[in-house]
């Protein structure tokens, strides 16, 4: 196994970073790259002071003991007041204007590859480390994205915005490894983390289990004011909301109407502060707008193709086509209609299993 992992990473010796968050992948992450040969240096951000899971003092002592145990150093990056301009703000404002974010793309774009990278560069490292489930390979024209092969595991469309520049300097060991291999892993080694399957989350690190509702009211308290529930079909009044940030495009449960079918959220107005619903059919779309699209490549892939287009992490993908209508501004047009395409989320462009890029859907 080590022989097969130095081919792929930096050769020994050579010091490399690992964005440790005190969990089981990025821990194994570091395990493998000592093993490797490696000079490794444990590197962890502090980004949100209460109620996070993977970006609070709790996780930086999480990872600080993991990297007592493999016998490497360990620095702490205080990113606080960044996360809360780049990351927190944003999220707040876009559930102020209806729309969905999507937080941990950026994120990735802006901090795991960014200030860690250059507090990495820094340190004298020449390749960050990190634990998603996602391929690299370097060919002939640069430097190119794909699935991991753990399908249910897969993050490659929260990586979609990185540059050349930062795919050149990262390294992921987890690529062709499964879940249960690197539970395996840490076990046999006794690493200091948990490697149940319940210590796992797919939320955001940020929010608690209340839901991203009270945080959100945190930092905007006037959104908690009633509005209108109206049938988009003929504007009947169904019911009333206690805030628009409460509800997503394709909602469903926790509407509060009552309805002989199931309805679903299809439109929120926050001018009005009102939230529209329908039946599912009617909540389908054919096409969506996409702003600011960004392209690994560094330039568009042909639009006279067509593409497999997530529209959120969980979709399997659209079959769409595009067509650029202002220069930062795409027109996606799917083969078959799509349910419950959010304004705010990530649209991410696949050409079989390698990641192109994406925009956000307007």
């Amino acid at each position: 196994m080590i022989d097969q992992l130095s081919a792929k990473h930096p050769s020994s010796p050579g010091r490399v970073a690992v964005g440790m968050s005190g969990g089981l992948d990025s821990s194994v992450v570091a395990s493998i790259l000592k093993e490797a040969g490696h000079e490794v240096i444990g590197l962890t951000l502090h980004m949100f002071k209460e109620g996070s899971r993977c970006c609070s003092l709790e996780d930086v002592q999480r990872a600080q003991r993991v990297c007592e145990a493999i016998g490497i150093r360990h620095y702490t990056l205080n990113a606080v007041d960044y996360f809360e301009e780049i990351i927190i703000q944003p999220f707040v404002n876009e559930y102020a204007s209806g729309r969905t974010p999507s937080p941990c793309v950026l994120c990735n774009q802006y901090i795991k590859f960014g200030i860690l990278h250059t507090r990495a560069e820094q340190l004298g490292c020449t390749h960050v480390g990190t634990g998603h489930y996602v391929r690299l390979e370097e060919q002939a024209d640069g430097w190119h994205l794909f699935r991991g092969r753990d399908a249910k595991k897969d993050q490659s469309y929260f990586l979609h915005r990185l540059s050349q520049e930062q795919l050149a300097r990262s390294r992921f060991p987890l690529e062709g490894w499964s879940k249960d291999r690197v539970r395996a892993y840490a076990e046999e080694r006794e690493l200091p983390v948990s490697t149940s399957s319940k210590a796992e989350s797919q939320d955001l690190c940020f929010i608690t289990e209340a839901g991203p509702a009270p945080f959100v009211e945190k930092y905007r308290p006037e959104l908690r004011r009633a509005g209108p529930i109206l049938r988009a079909e003929d504007g009947q009044a169904l019911g009333e909301h206690t805030g628009i940030h409460r509800y997503t495009v394709g909602q469903r449960k926790g509407l509060g109407i009552a309805s002989t079918a199931p309805l679903y959220v299809k439109e929120i107005d926050p001018v009005t502060n009102t939230v529209f619903v329908d039946f599912r059919g009617r909540v389908q779309r054919e096409g969506c707008l996409v702003d600011d699209p960004h392209w690994i490549a560094g330039h568009p892939p042909d639009p006279d193709r067509s593409y497999a287009v997530r529209l959120r992490y969980r979709h399997a993908g659209a079959v769409s086509r595009y067509r650029e209508i202002e220069p930062h501004q795409l027109e996606l047009s799917f083969d078959e209609p799509q349910f419950a395409v959010a304004p705010g989320q990530a649209a991410v462009f696949y050409d079989g299993d390698e990641v192109l890029g994406g925009g956000w859907i307007r």
